[in-house]
């Protein structure tokens, strides 16, 4: 199963994309078409990748139904984040391999003096992402060590996020980072209220499709090479699309 949300612009957070409440607008005006949610409801076919065919067909009958819908993307979870940072951040781990100088610098600011870890200090602190000023700090180091995050590799050099591995694998690209775009609990406990964006380019999915499962290239966004360049990632296999 394949969930849709048709809308005019790009989604930026999930809670405000499900919201029941919120005014129903007109299918034919839309010009994107969300997927914020794949699911098996076959226990007999676990395991089994049915997410190109289905993206594949669901994006044909809209562009059929709904001929003004031009973009066709993701708001997608980061599942492996936060478990990935914070076993960088337990006692003892070097701060300055994380944090550039200037996110150093910011961080150390808003906590006491002697701290051995500004961001696992601030991160530790209840309900931080209510605070306005926490995370106007947050928001710069989390997001970039968050596209670290996507740039890192299994032995057999796929990415180590599974959602990544399954929307790069039926030929989208890493679109955006998007900042707290879904503020629920598992949102937060999952990665910080972080979530993806993935964006199916219709005249690239075979191409991109194909570099990934020859060459494992990761196909991404120029704003988000950018979070990756910051970060000191290896770009050999990296495309900018």
């Amino acid at each position: 199963i394949v969930q849709v949300a048709l809308l005019t612009g790009i989604a930026t957070n999930v809670q405000r994309l499900l919201d029941e409440s919120a005014p129903v607008g007109d299918p034919a005006a839309a010009d994107t078409a969300i997927f914020y949610s794949i699911s098996n409801t076959q226990l007999g076919l676990r395991g089994i990748s049915f997410g190109e065919y289905l993206i594949k067909r669901v994006v044909a009958e809209l562009r059929h139904d709904l001929p003004r819908i031009s973009t066709f993307a993701t708001l997608s979870p980061i599942p492996g984040f936060r478990v990935w940072l914070k076993a960088r951040l337990k006692p003892g781990a070097r701060e300055d391999e994380l944090l550039l100088p200037e996110e150093r610098t910011a961080l150390a600011a808003l906590v006491p003096i002697g701290e051995e870890s500004a961001l696992r200090s601030l991160l530790g602190r209840r309900a931080w992402n209510e605070d306005p000023t926490l995370c106007r700090a947050l928001e710069v180091p989390l997001t970039r060590l968050c596209a670290r995050y996507f740039g890192e590799r299994r032995v057999d050099g796929e990415p180590i996020d599974p959602v990544a591995r399954f929307h790069l694998g039926n030929g989208a690209r890493l679109d955006r980072i998007q900042w707290q775009a879904d503020t629920s609990r598992q949102g937060l406990r999952q990665s910080f209220g972080l979530m993806a964006g993935y964006r199916y380019d219709l005249g690239r999915i075979e191409e991109l499709q194909g570099g990934y499962e020859n060459e494992r290239r990761l196909a991404v966004a120029p704003a988000v090479l950018t979070l990756l360049q910051q970060s000191g990632t290896d770009l050999s296999r990296v495309d900018v699309r």
